[in-house]
């Protein structure tokens, strides 16, 4: 949920929402099972190596953004559900204001990263730039870690100074009644924190679109120069590409609905309670419920390691 752009007011749950609630949840829990059989997985291999690779470094630190974050937003919004008439800066939606702000930055983060990683690593330009990238990636996963942890712990700060400041000069001067300070805080937002917000998600947005654009091309050439060899179509090297290519373009695509579903939420224009915020919840969270998934069927060293898990388990049972 967008932390603290949708604030709620007084009013009921539309009747017709709570199909969209019902699928938010279902996505809830197909991100969690998804995301937590990645964080298995690669955590028994650390485990059992003491030692993971830059890409699954990675892997494990957007797993686990995504995963935490998924327990805050249904936190968020199953509190706000049983409590639609809740002040909106009580203490709860604070702290999980917070929360969500740094756990869905840091997701954005690794996100990008993550493909900058593919792309540098995949694609085979032969710009100089390019070329020391290559060679130079693996030893920049750690800085990308914690540059992502400053970046999300930097703009929850922002986020929180912004929402202390509204709440000071609406909320203290005796306006306590909701329908009174709704338009100053709405007005607020709007001059205030919906630009912050897209300012801050903006940034690795466009990282990311550019790396995958990057990586889509090289793989698009790739693909066509194994089409016209002679094994063609057919070749296990052509099918590899192909399931890449698909993977890649999911990616891209539930990314950035996600992105412009928080931009919409983010403006205000679908108050809470309304079949179209529900809606767009559920747009959000999509990418964070079905990339999992699609990581842990394209994927077959992490396939073979939840095997071997799976295995363990039951010969030790």
């Amino acid at each position: 949920m967008s932390g603290e752009d949708v604030v709620p007011g007084p009013q009921l749950v539309d009747k017709a929402a709570i199909i969209f609630i019902i699928i938010l949840f279902l996505l809830f829990l197909v991100a969690l099972v998804g995301n937590g059989l990645i964080i298995a997985a690669l955590g028994s291999e650390w485990l059992l190596r003491r030692t993971l690779s830059p890409c699954d470094k990675l892997l494990v630190s957007l797993g686990a953004s995504r995963f935490c974050l998924q327990w805050v937003v249904i936190s968020r919004n199953i509190y706000i559900f049983l409590n639609p008439a809740a002040f909106p800066y009580h203490p709860v939606f604070q702290l999980l204001a917070v929360q969500w702000d740094f756990l869905n930055s840091a997701t954005l983060c690794f996100s990008t990263w993550l493909t900058v990683f593919y792309c540098v690593k995949i694609a085979t330009f032969t710009h100089p730039v390019f070329l020391w990238l290559k060679r130079n990636v693996s030893g920049l996963v750690p800085w990308m870690l914690f540059s992502s942890l400053g970046f999300s712990t930097f703009t929850s700060v922002l986020f929180f100074i912004g929402n202390q400041r509204m709440y000071q000069n609406y909320l203290k001067r005796g306006l306590q009644s909701w329908n009174v300070t709704r338009n100053a805080v709405r007005m607020y937002k709007s001059f205030f924190l919906f630009p912050l917000r897209i300012v801050t998600w903006t940034i690795p947005t466009v990282v990311f679109i550019a790396g995958t654009v990057l990586l889509i091309i090289s793989l698009g050439r790739h693909t066509k120069k194994v089409f016209f060899s002679i094994s063609g179509f057919h070749s296990s090297s052509a099918q590899a590409h192909i399931k890449a290519l698909l993977a890649l373009i999911s990616f891209a695509i539930l990314f950035t609905s996600s992105f412009l579903s928080l931009v919409l939420t983010a403006s205000g224009m679908f108050p809470f309670g309304e079949f179209r915020y529900w809606m767009w919840q559920t747009v959000i969270y999509l990418g964070t419920a079905i990339h999992p998934i699609i990581i842990l069927l394209s994927n077959r060293r992490l396939r073979a390691v939840l095997g071997r898990g799976c295995s363990s388990a039951h010969g030790a049972s």
